[in-house]
């Protein structure tokens, strides 16, 4: 029955064997020569695809570090600038308040030298006044005495007017 249902489908077994031996010999063949050095091709092609996967990482790790000392030195340069932005404007405030009590102590010197002036202007208003009323004393009452007075009766008139005036 075996040899019916071969030779029904057309098997020869010195051709089956001749066909064997030559596909076993060109199996080996590309075997050896072909699919060896493909395997060995995309063995590498995997390592180096593989390889890029890791650098990929690698590179991702580095970018993520990168960022990270980055938002750093930019946080940092942020505070550095806040801090010479307060430093700044607390030196202006301490140069405001130096020149604000410059301003006022010279304005303080100003009106001490006006009050000075004023008062020694109105000293001087008052020994010219006393003069002149001395000299008008002097005067009258040399009218009403109907007399020249002496440089003796001038001095005592004065030092009465200027005593009654002191009072």
């Amino acid at each position: 029955m075996e040899k019916g249902i071969l030779s029904q489908f057309g098997v020869d077994w010195p051709h089956f064997i001749a066909q064997l031996i030559l596909f076993l010999i060109v199996y080996f063949v590309l075997n050896r020569y072909a699919f060896t050095p493909l395997l060995k091709i995309l063995e590498e092609r995997r390592k180096r695809i593989e390889e890029g996967q890791l650098n990929v990482e690698k590179i991702k790790k580095q970018l993520a570090e990168a960022e990270l000392r980055y938002q750093e030195v930019l946080r940092k340069a942020n505070d550095d600038a806040m801090q010479l932005i307060e430093e700044s404007r607390k030196n202006n405030e301490a140069f405001s308040q130096r020149e604000m009590e410059k301003a006022v102590k010279e304005s303080a010197a100003i009106v001490e030298r006006a009050r000075h002036e004023i008062t020694s202007e109105r000293n001087r208003m008052i020994d010219e006044v006393k003069s002149e009323m001395v000299s008008l004393v002097i005067k009258t009452t040399a009218k009403v005495a109907g007399k020249i007075l002496t440089s003796e009766d001038q001095n005592r008139l004065s030092k009465d007017a200027l005593s009654d005036l002191a009072a």
